[in-house]
């Protein structure tokens, strides 16, 4: 049972991290005020054709190393090795962390950030939530 619970898991964290990467990549633009409201969008976006380009530039790519990630835990979802499956549950809680650790140091101090990185941070809680339910769920049927 826990590795269909690994599956699982591991098809929607791949599911999430594929539609993100390629929203990035195709359609930054309407991501960002999705995400950060129309007036941050613009200032996000820069404000020379130079810096536009950067911007556009570095999301393309962003994107991709996310559509990449997904790629490669869709992949990891079909490992069936109960030690690997606890080894890889413990790096991407702790990646889901560091990354709302970030955001509470980094985009709490950009005021042009300022009001949307709670929602953000919490939902890298919730995602590093969920593969601490797997990990208590593992060591409750180990220990059983």
């Amino acid at each position: 049972m826990g590795s269909s619970c690994f599956f699982i898991i591991c098809i929607l964290h791949s599911a999430i991290a594929l539609t993100c990467g390629s929203l990035m990549v195709f359609w930054s633009k309407d991501t960002y005020v999705l995400s950060h409201g129309p007036k941050t969008a613009i200032k996000l976006q820069g404000s020379t054709p130079h810096d536009q380009l950067l911007i556009q530039t570095s999301d393309s790519f962003s994107g991709l190393l996310l559509f990449t990630i997904g790629s490669l835990v869709f992949m990891v979802a079909c490992v069936k090795d109960m030690e690997f499956q606890s080894f890889f549950a413990k790096g991407c809680v702790f990646l889901h962390v560091s990354m709302a650790v970030w955001r509470f140091y980094f985009e709490g101090k950009l005021e042009d950030l300022d009001y949307g990185w709670p929602r953000h941070a919490f939902g890298d809680i919730a995602l590093a939530i969920s593969w601490v339910f797997f990990l208590l769920y593992m060591w409750r049927e180990k220990y059983d």
